[in-house]
């Protein structure tokens, strides 16, 4: 967790304390395995790895504190190909690339996709407050394995 752009312990208690909320060992270890992976994990993925450190953690936990980490601030979700939520402690505006074999999300930064203005049409319709680019493919493990077009073996 040594991203300068993602806070510290203490900042994350900073911030539930100037909600009015009880900062507790189970919201920064959820905190903590968002902001510890660059995999955009579900929320099965992130209960998973922070039960097996509190095993009287539940699903249900996870899913309100995540909430709360987003109203804070802290996380953002994003849904992509299955619709299912994935979470990122880079709250940022950045860019994606997604592999339509693995699923696996990366995030990548590139300042000429950072301006690009959206048709006139959009800009009418709609008080845009953030963009991000996505870009769909197959990682090179993915195409390795001989995985096509269609995300089949």
């Amino acid at each position: 967790m040594g991203n300068p752009l993602r806070p510290n312990r203490e900042g994350i208690a900073k911030r539930f304390k100037g909600a009015g909320l009880k900062f507790t060992h189970q919201r920064l270890a959820i905190y903590e395995a968002v902001a510890s992976t660059v995999t955009h994990p579900s929320v099965d993925a992130i209960y998973a790895r922070v039960k097996d450190a509190d095993p009287m953690l539940s699903l249900n936990t996870v899913y309100t504190t995540l909430e709360t980490l987003k109203e804070l601030g802290l996380v953002r979700e994003m849904r992509f190909l299955d619709a299912a939520a994935r979470y990122d402690a880079n709250v940022e505006d950045h860019h994606h690339v997604i592999c339509l074999g693995c699923r696996e999300i990366e995030d990548f930064e590139d300042p000429a996709l950072d301006h690009v203005k959206p048709p006139v049409a959009i800009r009418r319709s709609y008080r845009l407050v953030s963009h991000s680019v996505v870009f769909y493919g197959y990682c090179g493990t993915c195409r390795k394995q001989g995985v096509d077009r269609h995300g089949e073996r």
